[in-house]
Order: structure tokens, then sequence, then C-alpha cells
């Protein structure tokens, strides 16, 4: 039975290993005074990192000059108490050229990342893509300049703020509370290729709400007893998944009413241990069922439920 589901680890994308120290965001002469020692992220224009030995690798940010430039993102304070700041640069290299590196993104590196790594990109990849698209005003299409060390946009002539944009989706395993569980493939997915449904969240609808509301359109079922598991950020471009677990009946057929999904299937637990054995959708294995990898909060459902006796 499933009355006790909960997600037994940490989504990756949601680890904590720095101070976000948000109350220097508008603390100019701190900012100023940490810069000299501060360590600098350089993510490409592809959201793309250059990773060594499992953790992102960190630039000097004085090399940048004697303060943070206009397009640099205050991303917190580390374990030593200084400063870490992200932009919209070119990849170089460690100061160390002996140094093996690898240039990844973060749905590619974030199973080998540390926890401080995983942070920092994460939160840098999120506000860089709202900087991109945010160069003007959403009220009067004005420009718009960085403030509050990254975390806002005011435009200048009317004074009014913007603030990072967030699109919250839900993301919800449906079982039948014992040893059955949907998983759906979309249709832009190659065969065998399944996972959890989702959806973005709408206008006027709470989280609870718009699972049900999904999954009806999905594949057509109706699922009760909608219950919270965790969230991750998922900064492509700008996403929160918000996972859920429900309970739905297998006696029930399925029908796809949005065009999304291709096909949906009942599995038992077994079938989908036997299928996370097999690894995850890059492998090559012949089972009829490849599941996503462990950069998604949809693993980890995934994974707890497995889990259960």
């Amino acid at each position: 039975m499933t009355g006790g589901f909960r997600l037994r680890n940490i989504p990756l994308l949601s680890r904590v290993g720095a101070d976000r120290s948000d109350t220097l965001r508008t603390d100019v002469d701190a900012a100023l005074a940490g810069w000299a020692d501060a360590r600098v992220l350089r993510v490409d224009r592809r959201n793309q990192v250059l990773i060594a030995n499992g953790s992102v690798v960190l630039g000097k940010a004085a090399d940048l000059g004697a303060k943070p430039p206009e397009n640099a993102v205050f991303l917190g304070r580390l374990a030593d108490g200084s400063h870490v700041w992200g932009i919209r640069a070119a990849l170089e290299g460690p100061e160390d050229p002996h140094t093996e590196t690898e240039v990844l993104d973060l749905r590619r590196a974030g199973p080998i990342f540390d926890d401080v790594s995983a942070q920092l990109v994460a939160t840098a990849t999120a506000l860089l893509n709202w900087h991109d698209s945010a160069r003007f005003s959403a009220i009067d299409g004005a420009p718009t300049k960085p403030i509050r060390g990254g975390w806002a946009r005011v435009n200048a002539a009317a004074g009014h703020e913007e603030f990072p944009r967030i699109d919250p989706a839900v993301i919800c395993l449906v079982h039948d509370g014992h040893d059955r569980a949907v998983l759906a493939r979309q249709t832009v997915w190659p065969e065998r290729l399944f996972s959890l449904l989702a959806g973005f969240v709408e206008a006027g609808e709470s989280f609870e709400s718009c699972v049900v509301r999904e999954v009806a359109e999905e594949i057509g079922l109706h699922v009760t007893d909608v219950q919270y598991l965790g969230s991750q950020p998922w900064p492509f471009p700008r996403s929160l998944m918000v996972g859920f677990h429900a309970i739905g009946d297998p006696e029930q057929e399925f029908s796809f009413n949005d065009g999304e999904i291709a096909e949906a299937a009942w599995f038992t637990r077994e079938e989908v241990r036997a299928a996370l054995a097999d690894d995850d959708w890059s492998s090559d294995s012949p089972s009829r069922l490849l599941l996503p990898g462990s950069i998604s909060i949809a693993r980890e459902i995934i994974e707890s439920w497995a889990a259960l006796d």
C-alpha cells in the first residue's frame, strides 16, 4: 500500500549547498567589498558550464574589473564566505591549466554535480534566462536595467520594478493505491520512453486542481486523493516542477484528449523496478519501458514509489 508514500531523497536540482544571502542583493557596499575575493560562474549562450571533478569551475571575479558588471547576478556565498556571481559569457578554463574539464549543461551534468554546484548552476541558469527575455518592460515596453544584484529589473523612466518569472507546473504519479502506476509517452518522444504526467498551472487554479485537470486532459482518467510530494526548480527556461501522487482507477479507459500523449499504460511495481535497473532513457536496453534520467524530479518520484514494499 502507498499510504506513507514520500520522496526518499531531495530531488537533484533542489539541493542546497550555498547560502543565498538575499540580504546582500541590495547592500551595494557589501557587494563591492566582497568583489575582490569573489568567484564567478560563467554560463554560455547554450546554458553550458565548465565542470571539473564533479564541481562547476569558478573563476576570479576580479578579472572582470573593479566591480560587478551590470549583467552579473549575485548567487550567494560559499562556506568560506566568498561571494559568487554568475554571468552570461564564453567559458574559460580553470586557473590550473592541467585540470581536466568538460563542457556540459545542467541536464547532463546535474547527476554528477555536488550540492553547491547544483544550486549555483540552477540559480544562474534561471536568472540569466530571465534577463535575456526581460530587457523591455512588460507594462509599457520601455527598456529595463538590472538591480538588486540581478534579482530584479527596473524601468528607469517609470520606476516600476519587475522580478524573475517562474512558471509553475505540476508533475504527478498516478497509481492504483497498490502496485500499479500509469506512465505515458508524449507524441514527440521516441518509442518506449515513458514518464509521469505533467502540465502548467493555469491562472486562478490550485496545484491540486491542476493535477486533476491535466490528468483528465492528457489521458482521460479522473484521479482522487491528490497529495504533495516535493518540488524542484527546472530552469528550462524558468519552470518550477511541483510533484504529486494521486489515485486512479485501472478499470477506467484511457482517452488522449489534448494530443500531447501518444500512449499510456499501467505498469506493475516489478516492471518499473526492472526498468530502473536498466538505467535511464540514454541506455541501450531492449526493455519495453525506459524511464527519465536522474536530473528530473520524475525519476525521484518513480524511484520512491518503486521502493515501496
